[in-house]
């Protein structure tokens, strides 16, 4: 392959990187069960595909314009020390302009082919990450991801609000989960790599608090998500099939989180790690829309 190609496809996959995709794709995952539940069935292709462009978007403007912000925060962390601001695949200015794009294209898309609650939707999910969470929460305090993750819980607004052009208490209780989620999801990776933080002087939880503390608030966490998750049940007229999978899912994960405060209380001598958590937390949430999405064409 010429060299040119070469470099104009690692100039694409640089400003890939920087919108975050996995990210992304969690956040789009959230989002279409709840159009199918707000439509009570499958919603037009066209509503569904214009919804998740849109989202992708503005969720890409978001994590582009974070990058930017902590472009000094990520070249003292080893986790984070390769992203292209960092090695200067992409310049701080280029970067800046990229975002920027990103964010006024997501807003028109929204106005133009959804409507205009989902656009104010799509600008509160953008603010709230980069003003709220990276510009002021994020180097202040040890609650960050909790009032930051508002932002991540918007999609099920979004996708709510693209179905009926209004929000409802189901939405809320979607919006409850996952809010309450985001702390026992992030802090575990925190804990992984709570001494990267600290060299970069950001406050998270595990790196001012002891194990247990932090196994304990991601346990109150728990329990208030899987109260959101029930509460869906009246709110939204779920089966009992949804009743059971989201009890049992929220066992499963309630079990994974006293594993870990059992250890950091020296308890347990189980190998159960915080990663192991974190990548519970992945299933849990995947497997909980999962199950919002199928309930709703089931034949009781």
């Amino acid at each position: 392959m010429p060299r040119a190609d070469r470099s104009w496809r690692d100039r694409v996959g640089a400003y890939v990187a920087l919108t975050k995709p996995r990210i992304i794709e969690l956040l789009l995952w959230t989002t279409l069960p709840t159009m199918i539940l707000a439509e009570d069935g499958w919603p037009s292709l066209w509503l569904v595909v214009a919804t998740l462009v849109g989202g992708t978007l503005a969720a890409s403007s978001a994590n582009v314009f974070n990058c930017y912000l902590d472009r000094d925060i990520d070249e003292v962390m080893n986790r984070t020390k390769r992203r292209p601001l960092v090695t200067g695949e992409v310049t701080p200015r280029a970067a800046l302009v990229f975002a920027t794009v990103l964010g006024v294209a997501s807003l028109l898309w929204f106005s133009i082919f959804v409507n205009v609650l989902s656009a104010w939707l799509a600008f509160a999910a953008i603010l709230i990450y980069v003003v709220g969470y990276t510009m002021i929460l994020k180097r202040r305090t040890p609650q960050n991801i909790v009032w930051g993750g508002i932002a991540g819980c918007i999609p099920v607004f979004i996708g709510w609000a693209a179905v009926n052009d209004s929000l409802s208490w189901a939405s809320v209780a979607l919006f409850g989960v996952i809010f309450f989620w985001t702390p026992p999801h992030y802090w575990p990776l925190s804990v992984k790599f709570k001494r990267d933080y600290a060299n970069a002087g950001v406050p998270m939880l595990p790196v001012v608090a002891s194990d247990r503390r932090v196994a304990v608030e991601m346990l109150v966490h728990t329990g208030a998500m899987i109260a959101c998750s029930l509460a869906l049940v009246p709110l939204a007229g779920m089966s009992w099939v949804y009743t059971v999978v989201a009890t049992g899912l929220g066992a499963w994960f309630a079990w994974l989180v006293v594993a870990m405060l059992r250890r950091a209380q020296g308890k347990s001598q189980g190998k159960l790690g915080a990663m192991k958590v974190f990548h519970g937390s992945i299933t849990y949430l995947t497997l909980l829309f999962v199950a919002v999405a199928v309930d709703v064409f089931l034949p009781f």
